[in-house]
């Protein structure tokens, strides 16, 4: 099985480092012509110096309405976009206040709203596009610690569901993620502690998965490139029967069957 992606433009938001970043490279590997993004010029500066070969970067927050215009005014049109763009913050239910609700909903729901509005009908005009949305485990293992989270994902899956009926016909699928416990460079900061207590970081991982996700099956932390082949294969024209799904990278955490 090839995949090539030869003359294809890619977007992926919220990708200067972790599972966006091994996205864009993936993509970028199979021919993609690349945009990543971030919200400071020196992060993408960075993340393109890493990168390499054509892609190209674009600094903008699309955190909001203006930055989504922003973008859509520097960029008109893409044929693969990834809404990896997310945010979390651990706060207890009783103590988050609506600021912080609003915030998730806007990073983690609103932006791909934006996008997928600005886009899509271009990628139905021509007959052929992919939308992904990177959702969670945490869209059905609703975390306790981060209850806003949980649901902000939740409704990622469902926009994906809803948005991959409203194209059917068109030649564009739509689908959504669900990465679980992954070893991105934040995560490794999370485990820093461990590390520096003579573990290595796979084995702090290891540890942490089975303390907090004792469902796991693989019973570690997936990588990011694990997550990124699945998002690569999604943006292929190997999965035009792919649409509307929920696909799990998630390492066997969600205990169910389908």
């Amino acid at each position: 099985m090839q995949i090539d992606l030869s003359g294809r433009t890619a977007l992926v938001t919220g990708s200067t480092e972790g599972i966006g970043f091994a996205i864009a490279t993936g993509l970028q590997q199979a021919g993609a012509s690349v945009v990543i993004n971030g919200r400071t010029a020196a992060k993408v500066d960075a993340a393109l110096a890493r990168l390499g070969g054509t892609a190209r970067g674009v600094a903008i927050d699309l955190g909001s309405a203006d930055g989504a215009r922003a973008l859509v005014a520097a960029e008109p049109a893409f044929d693969i976009v990834v809404n990896n763009l997310g945010i979390f913050q651990p706060s207890d239910f009783f103590d988050t206040e609506d600021a912080v609700w609003d915030l998730h909903w806007e990073v983690n729901v609103m932006s791909g709203v934006r996008l997928a509005r600005a886009y899509l009908p271009g990628m139905a005009q021509q007959g052929w596009g992919r939308m992904l949305f990177l959702g969670s485990e945490s869209a059905f293992n609703i975390p306790v610690e981060m209850i806003h989270y949980g649901v902000s994902k939740t409704a990622d899956v469902s926009l994906a569901r809803g948005l991959a009926k409203r194209m059917a016909g068109t030649g564009v699928t739509v689908n959504s993620i669900l990465p679980g416990p992954t070893l991105s460079e934040g995560v490794a900061v999370m485990l820093k502690a461990e590390v520096s207590a003579g573990k290595t970081v796979e084995q702090a991982g290891a540890e942490f998965v089975k303390a907090h996700r004792p469902s796991s099956i693989i019973g570690r932390l997936a990588t990011v490139e694990e997550v990124a082949n699945m998002a690569v294969y999604l943006a292929s024209p190997l999965a035009s029967a792919t649409t509307g799904a929920a696909l799990r990278v998630d390492g066997g955490v969600i205990d169910f069957i389908v």
